[in-house]
């Protein structure tokens, strides 16, 4: 990684050009004409700012040549002509490694097994590839997801792969052999057609097996059991295929079933996946956000297909999707439909029919009010609850507007009832203690602060977060300059003058943590938690590049924007012969105002909180108590004003 210029390898994929410290283009995950694609040299990073897409070097090339990890890095080291030492494996960790190996190899051997039927063996074409072609299935895309058939015969596929020297041990693991008490067996996959479940890279991990034959006792559908290589909620149908035209349209679809996945790719919608045999999972969910945060939810349009999209959605937007859905017509489906009318009508269907999920949800369930008042009550807490979920405060609004008009209420009772749910919501996570390193970060109340608990009343206003802009430039100098070391001079116990070094991280955290702040952002909260954990670790320098491979999504975006910043002296200032001070050279200054500016706001919120406390105090005590904390508050405030050299009134 030390070798590794990121400009150089990523501009034998991207054409970048030099613009002031970093380089920029038009990034290779979405279609775009104007660059917004950067990389920064200097902090080995790339982010677009117009998808979101952001990592390293390694990142990038996984997502980009779709390596594993341990591929990527071998091929940085094949370029920088590196040697890589493989590390001495256990007998344990061999024995775990090849049996890997060994599910994944008969896992790809049957694949190609179950495909090759389909065209070679009679019964394979005259039973599996008629089927597939009477659902209106192209051979290119039967060969594209690997589709094939598995004989009408107990053991046809087990005594194959035993000649093929598998064992019984790996083909009962994967499951595609079923091994009774007496030790009698028999294929899993006995007379079906087969979908082959791909992992995001393209190997095969498990299958389902549809029935064709009408027996009442069969199920239609048949799946692999979870095993090392296979978990069916941590997985999605066709993603491998569609991967590419998700990230390129920044939109999935998501469907219900396999055989809805090929006829929508066929039909020239390739950004669609489906949940392998199970309800949708938040794990599933994550898997879709690391390529677009935008999803199209298709249903059937009876019951049963409102009720699984109400299920699916509210998980959804808990991630922060943005959430659509087209529901089709009673007894069709995305198959029937493009069988019915084509992939051209499939797409115009797509494109006129799709709505705003919290207004659809909000009209389906108005339709069961009938001028009942209990059930219209019902409806409103059901559709406040939907709303809270959405993390957009501009979304928010908007949809407080347009219920409010469909459910014929005014928006101020809409909104406070939204501002109840999201207060609740706010007290209920506030309440889950932050654990770091073996004991709780919690609010210090400072000195002088009294310990009664204020009750703050239930806001008739949307919940956000007045500090945005001085958080985000707290954790803005704790990733781009928290190794920085400054000098201060104090006495010791012989009034001699000495020289201690610290960092900015040290200086930031051991402020903040002083004076018992915290973090309204949990974004910001999480990263500034990272600090916390390596300095009480008595850790000195902090790899920023933990942050840019983040397995939380929000918090590699926030870590890479704010990384990505480009700050630079213009040849015009240096060609005026202007003096204007480098990031460095203000850097006490800088961390100086950032930390007041970021206390001021602090006392503010408080401020204002204990205005809010007033109209609900009973007695003259609790109201001379709150003066007294106000008014130490704006004593405070006056103090941080004046450090700042400004007014405040």
């Amino acid at each position: 990684m030390d070798a590794v210029r990121i400009e150089d390898v990523i501009g034998e994929f991207v054409q970048l050009k030099k613009r002031g410290t970093n380089h920029i283009g038009c990034c290779p995950f979405h279609n775009e004409k104007t660059p917004s694609f950067s990389v920064s040299p200097t902090k080995g990073i790339y982010k677009c700012f117009g998808c979101g897409e952001s990592g390293n070097v390694v990142g990038f090339l996984m997502k980009h040549e779709h390596y594993t990890y341990p591929e990527a890095l071998k091929w940085l080291a094949n370029k920088y002509n590196i040697e890589i030492e493989e590390e001495q494996l256990s007998q344990e960790q061999i024995e775990r490694n090849n049996e890997r190996d060994a599910l994944f190899h008969v896992s790809e051997f049957a694949q190609k097994y179950f495909h090759n039927l389909l065209y070679e063996d009679e019964m394979g074409v005259a039973v599996g590839l008629s089927y597939f072609h009477s659902r209106g299935l192209s051979d290119n895309v039967i060969k594209d997801f690997g589709l094939g058939y598995s004989l009408d015969e107990w053991t046809a596929f087990t005594d194959y792969a035993r000649k093929n020297g598998y064992s019984d041990n790996v083909l009962q693991k994967t499951g595609l052999t079923i091994f009774k008490e007496d030790g009698k067996c028999f294929d899993r996959f006995k007379g079906r057609v087969m979908f082959p479940i791909f992992s995001v890279s393209g190997r095969v991990l498990g299958f389902s097996g549809r029935i064709l034959s009408k027996e009442k006792q069969a199920a239609k559908y048949v799946n692999s059991p979870d095993s090392e290589i296979y978990n069916k909620s941590h997985i999605l149908y066709g993603l491998y295929q569609a991967k590419n035209a998700i990230s390129r349209q920044d939109k999935v679809y998501l469907v219900e079933g396999n055989i809805d996945v090929i006829s929508m790719y066929q039909s020239g919608v390739e950004n669609t996946v489906a949940s392998c045999g199970t309800s949708l999972t938040i794990e599933q969910v994550r898997l879709m956000r690391r390529y677009t945060k935008n999803v199209t939810v298709l249903y059937d349009g009876d019951k049963a297909g409102i009720k699984a999209a109400f299920r699916a959605v509210n998980m959804l937007f808990e991630e922060g999707m943005h959430v659509r859905v087209v529901l089709f017509p009673d007894g069709e489906d995305p198959d029937s439909y493009a069988q019915k009318y084509g992939s051209t009508r499939l797409q115009e269907f797509l494109k006129d029919n799709e709505t705003n999920f919290v207004l659809f949800k909000t009209k389906v369930l108005i339709d069961d009010i009938k001028g009942d008042p209990i059930r219209k009550a019902e409806v409103l807490t059901e559709i406040v609850r939907t709303i809270a979920l959405v993390p957009d405060l501009m979304e928010r609004t908007e949809y407080v507007s347009q219920c409010a008009s469909l459910l014929r209420i005014s928006e101020q009772t809409l909104q406070n009832e939204l501002a109840k749910e999201l207060n609740r919501r706010l007290r209920a996570t506030a309440a889950k203690p932050i654990a770091t390193n073996d004991k709780d970060i919690q609010e210090i109340i400072p000195s002088g602060e009294t310990s009664q608990q204020l009750v703050v009343p239930e806001s008739t206003t949307t919940v956000i977060n007045p500090a945005e802009f001085q958080e985000r430039k707290i954790i803005s100098l704790l990733l781009n300059q928290g190794n920085k070391v400054l000098e201060y001079e104090t006495k010791d116990n012989d009034g001699n003058i000495t020289v201690i070094n610290y960092t900015i991280a040290q200086i930031i955290v051991g402020d903040i943590l002083n004076d018992g702040l915290t973090f309204e952002n949990s974004t910001y909260l999480a990263i500034f938690n990272e600090f916390v954990r390596r300095i009480e670790r008595n850790e000195t320098s902090f790899d920023m590049q933990f942050f840019v491979t983040h397995p939380d999504r929000d918090v590699r975006q926030i870590a890479t924007s704010l990384m990505m910043e480009d700050y630079h002296i213009s040849d015009k200032w240096i060609k005026k012969q202007i003096a204007v001070p480098t990031p460095d050279e203000r850097l006490r200054n800088d961390l100086e105002e950032s930390l007041l500016n970021f206390k001021l706001k602090k006392l503010d919120v408080k401020i204002d909180n204990i205005d809010r406390q007033f109209p609900y105090v009973s007695t003259d005590e609790d109201k001379l108590d709150l003066v007294s904390q106000k008014m130490h508050y704006l004593k405070l405030r006056r103090q941080i004003g004046s450090a700042l050299n400004r007014v405040i009134v």
